[in-house]
């Protein structure tokens, strides 16, 4: 197709949000006005179970729950008066608890006021809050922000030691809806030890995001930590960003929270649009169904233009595939559906992976996320920037990048689409965030699944407590016999579960490797 086409092509299907100063370009996407037709009254119905997903109804049915983290940036959404106040309750809590926290009438045990915050959390608990931690910090924010979000002991081990000289003025967030993830109560018990190895009251350098009346809920209040605000079961860990998950870490960091509500309440309103071109929501599920054929046949690669977005891709993995891979639709038919996500940043990518999207395997569509304001978080553009060469500023050459590589893309043949933001701050990251929550409902909803369970994760944290009951079996057995070396089949024989033999042989190489009372000589293991 050749440039004036393409141009006539390219304004046909932009999609522009004024209001929010973001524009969505779908024109590198092959479709045709056929398949726009054909998919009307699908992507009518997908509005239409949004709408009723916003009004309260079930729309987790596996689970029997509503779906509100909509609400979450306008209370006056919720389906009752009580959840409604309970949602402005938390906000005040939030912006005051904060406010308190700066001014140092919320202090440390031995310290004036509290300079750090450590957030403990996993998977939704963390990705979000890290993406706005990492997308729009600055040298003055008023509290530095470090993340353990994971059972890694030496990671573990890594945070405390950055932490250690400021471990008296760190106050610690632990956040887990139901107080029992393994990998979030790990990482708190490994942090309140090394509160107690310095001296301090971990109770009195903590707060809590959780459910009430969780185990971690009770925990916190047994041991009068200093704050604790609610998760509720009606916002998944993956949406929770604009909760207390998201927001507490970001009011302490002193970031513009309610600029980041404003962004998101704004982008909700304009998705709920049932003209579907002026719909950023709906035309990115119907790309995104175009081109995997609704069944995930390709992968989504995401390639933001500025640094501050390097996270936005692994958020969105989570959000995008925890919602969309699943084995059954809601009919309970087998549709394993799902779309990968994987991405990097530009022009990072282009000395990576863009050789493979230009010249391997079509096997991919990309978004390109372009910030035309070079200068991030501000509301005025620089006045003047250096030239790198003659008339040409770095700025430029990135803008130059990732035109070229779309234009690479697309001789060869590989559909892209492009978001456009004419700056970033908080509340552009509010709307962006809520643009890709609305996107993924709306496919799930498309392709007929329950884009708010999470069956296989669940499945993978029972099959992890199986191996630890066999580790605490194979255990006894050795120091049953301390005398004893075991081979792996030997020992799975001992318990009672030979067909347990890899999971025993690795259960004692692992415990072997870390001299935790296990001894290994040749092919053989003891108690030691």
């Amino acid at each position: 197709m050749d440039g004036i086409k393409l141009w006539r092509r390219y304004q046909e299907n932009l999609c522009d949000c004024p209001t929010l100063g973001i524009s969505l370009d779908i024109s590198r996407v092959p479709f045709t006005p056929a398949f726009m037709k054909q998919m009307e009254p699908t992507i009518q119905r997908a509005l239409d179970a949004m709408a009723g997903l916003e009004a309260g109804e079930i729309a987790n049915p596996d689970e029997n729950r509503m779906v509100g983290h909509y609400w979450l940036r306008n209370a006056s959404l919720a389906p009752t008066d009580e959840l409604g106040k309970a949602i402005k309750k938390t906000l005040r809590e939030i912006r005051q608890f904060a406010d308190k926290v700066h001014a140092g009438e919320v202090a440390p045990q031995t310290a004036k006021k509290f300079t750090d915050v450590l957030q403990i959390g996993i998977g939704g608990s963390a990705l979000g809050p890290q993406l706005v931690a990492d997308c729009l910090g600055t040298g003055s924010d008023k509290m530095r922000v470090h993340f353990m979000d994971n059972t890694d002991p030496d990671g573990i081990a890594r945070v405390l030691s950055d932490l250690k000289s400021k471990l008296k003025t760190t106050l610690v967030l632990v956040v887990s809806k139901s107080g029992g993830t393994p990998e979030t109560r790990n990482g708190m018990l490994e942090t309140e030890a090394a509160y107690a190895k310095a001296g301090l009251n971990f109770g009195k350098h903590a707060a809590a995001v959780t459910g009430g009346g969780s185990k971690l809920d009770d925990y916190a209040k047994k041991n009068k930590w200093i704050k604790r605000l609610p998760m509720w079961d009606w916002v998944g860990g993956r949406t929770s960003v604009m909760s207390a998950v998201g927001l507490l870490p970001a009011a302490l960091q002193g970031l513009d929270i309610d600029a980041m509500l404003e962004g998101a309440a704004e982008m909700d309103r304009v998705t709920r649009s049932r003209e579907t071109r002026t719909n950023p929501a709906a035309l990115l599920a119907l790309m995104w169904h175009h081109q995997t054929k609704g069944k995930g046949l390709k992968d989504m690669v995401m390639l933001p233009y500025k640094d501050r977005l390097l996270l936005l891709s692994r958020y969105l993995q989570q959000l995008v595939m925890e919602s969309l891979g699943k084995e059954l639709d809601l009919d309970g038919k087998k549709v394993n559906q799902g779309i990968a996500v994987y991405g990097n940043k530009g022009s990072t990518d282009q000395h990576a992976y863009v050789q493979q999207l230009r010249d391997g395997l079509s096997n991919f569509f990309a978004t390109f996320l372009v910030v035309l304001q070079d200068a991030a978080l501000t509301d005025k553009p620089a006045k003047s920037a250096l030239e790198v060469d003659p008339g040409v500023t770095s700025g430029d050459y990135l803008s130059g990048f990732w035109q070229g590589t779309r234009s690479a893309l697309y001789e060869s043949g590989r559909a892209s689409l492009t978001l456009t933001l004419d700056k970033l701050g908080a509340r552009e990251l509010g709307a962006m965030i809520a643009l890709y929550e609305r996107a993924t409902g709306l496919y799930a909803e498309m392709v007929n699944i329950n884009a708010y369970h999470q069956p296989g994760v669940e499945a993978g944290k029972k099959a992890a407590g199986v191996v630890l009951d066999i580790q605490a079996k194979v255990l006894s057995a050795l120091v049953g016999e301390p005398d004893r070396l075991f081979t792996p089949g030997e020992a799975a024989h001992a318990i009672g579960n030979p067909q347990a033999v890899e999971t025993v042989y690795h259960v004692l190489e692992h415990r072997a490797a870390n001299r935790l009372g296990v001894i290994k000589d040749g092919d053989h293991y003891r108690a030691g």
